[in-house]
């Protein structure tokens, strides 16, 4: 347990810091609004119509795809590096885990989810 002290004492002291900076900034800051700053911000551009606008399933479906590729990376840089420590147990686990990948990209490719139009 006494490890982890110095883990905690860290986290303690960000937390106070964070909120003694939020306090500060509240108290310190200037505070000049008007209506302009006041409407949300829009690239630029001057807001117009509702923001409530539906999505369609297609814009999930790509951010669901780059998802299991962004995790697919994550898994695979570590197995990189201890390779040599795994053995063919890890290859066997490496190359089911890619498999499973591999069916999901098919899949996905089969149902049209990455062609752009």
């Amino acid at each position: 347990m006494g490890s982890y002290f110095n883990l905690f004492l860290f986290a303690l002291l960000l937390l106070v810091l964070g909120v003694a900076l939020v306090i500060l900034n509240i108290l310190l800051g200037p505070r000049r609004p008007y209506s302009e700053k006041l409407i949300p911000y829009e690239c630029g551009l001057d807001p117009s119509g509702d923001a409530r606008i539906p999505f369609r399933v297609r814009f999930y479906l790509i951010a669901v795809i780059f998802l299991v590729f962004d995790v697919e990376i994550i898994f695979l840089y570590p197995w990189a590096v201890i390779f040599e420590d795994l053995s063919w147990f890890g290859f066997i686990e490496i190359g089911i885990f890619v498999i499973m990948l591999l069916i999901a990209y098919i899949y996905a490719w089969s149902e049209g989810a990455l062609q752009w139009e």
